[in-house]
């Protein structure tokens, strides 16, 4: 039987919640990570969503690659298909991957399915930082999954700009206001 990959590009590369025996770091060709699905329900609710990654068309997205036993192909599946599918805003699809091994595999991804209500299509880092300040879901506060992806990708030493302005933005607005010191 084939090797089986689960290509991850957000919270599940910090927090994959399944059995794997080897993690690698991937590349996906023809998709980006990117802000721009509207979240119901792990970040956010219906009256005030927040906002969850999604692999939308165009560049590529380096993340996480992980390889699952055999004989745990069908209870990952089924673990995945429940987290990813919620609100079917993602496509489960099987896409080829690079490994930073330079080895080309397979892995099953979740593309966010642009036709879907929940896709925000692409968003500037202020448009982002005020849907995601103050959303919070099942999950918890939707800064926290900003932030904690954002710091996940650089202990990686994965750059995604984006990504990492809006963190920052975010990091910003928590902090007290310093500009009066020094003053008299």
């Amino acid at each position: 039987m084939d090797d089986f990959w689960v290509f991850g590009y957000g919270s599940l590369m910090w927090r994959p919640g399944f059995d794997h025996e080897e993690t690698r770091q991937a590349r996906l060709f023809g998709h980006h990570r990117a802000l721009c699905v509207r979240s119901f329900v792990h970040r956010g609710t219906p009256e005030r969503p927040g906002l969850v990654l999604g692999l939308d068309r165009g560049g590529s997205c380096h993340g996480v690659a992980f390889r699952i036993r055999p004989e745990n192909r069908n209870a990952v599946l089924a673990y995945l298909r429940e987290r990813e599918l919620v609100t079917q805003v993602y496509v489960e699809t099987n896409r080829k991957i690079r490994l930073e091994t330079g080895h080309d595999v397979r892995a099953v991804t979740y593309v966010v399915d642009r036709c879907h209500d929940q896709y925000a299509g692409a968003l500037s880092v202020d448009d982002a930082v005020l849907r995601v300040s103050g959303a919070v879901g099942q999950s918890g506060p939707n800064e926290d999954y900003v932030v904690n992806t954002a710091d996940h990708l650089k202990t990686l030493g994965i750059h995604d700009p984006h990504l990492e302005g809006i963190a920052d933005q975010i990091r910003i607005a928590e902090r007290p206001d310093q500009s009066v010191r020094g003053r008299v």
